[in-house]
């Protein structure tokens, strides 16, 4: 791995967290490829552990990913409880898997604040994550192909609207 290749990573982290933080959707949509087979999966450790394909949130292609923006700034918009998040990562390991791939596992807690209500722990986890690096030169872009969200908790304490 390069640094360059590193800091597009750490970059990509970041830009993930921040979108999800400030609760822009079309940027946390933005750190993903636009491939078709990109996809992102939210998922419990006991479901993740057992085998079974349940998930919180499952897009399973490009297009999904797509779609869970529109129903979350629009479809769904209005309709629940508005909550902050304050997400925090710790990235675990990091393996080559092909030219310009990477496998990277990191850790999480997320945060969460209802609309004048306390500061709690929603969750902590695990992110799986298959990085791809676009770009050459001095110009790296970094960008999930697959981000796999596993998450400690059997039971959430609220209904779920944001991605992990």
């Amino acid at each position: 791995m390069t640094a360059a290749h590193n800091s597009a990573i750490d970059a990509l982290h970041t830009a993930y967290l921040a979108a999800l933080d400030q609760g822009d959707m079309a940027a946390w949509a933005a750190t993903f490829a636009l491939a078709p087979d990109t996809r992102y999966f939210c998922t419990s450790a006991e479901n993740d552990r057992r085998g079974l394909p349940l998930a919180l949130m499952y897009d399973d292609c490009r297009g999904r990913i797509d779609d869970r923006v529109s129903f979350v700034t629009k479809v769904w918009a209005g309709t629940y409880q508005p909550y902050r998040t304050r997400h925090f990562i710790q990235r675990l390991s990091m393996d080559a898997a092909g030219t310009n791939q990477y496998r990277v596992t990191s850790g999480f807690t997320i945060m969460m604040t209802p609309e004048g209500g306390a500061t709690t722990v929603l969750t902590s986890g695990e992110y799986r994550d298959l990085i791809e690096i676009q770009g050459d030169g001095d110009k790296f872009r970094a960008v999930f192909r697959e981000r796999r969200a596993v998450y400690d908790a059997d039971v959430l304490p609220r209904y779920i609207v944001f991605p992990f």
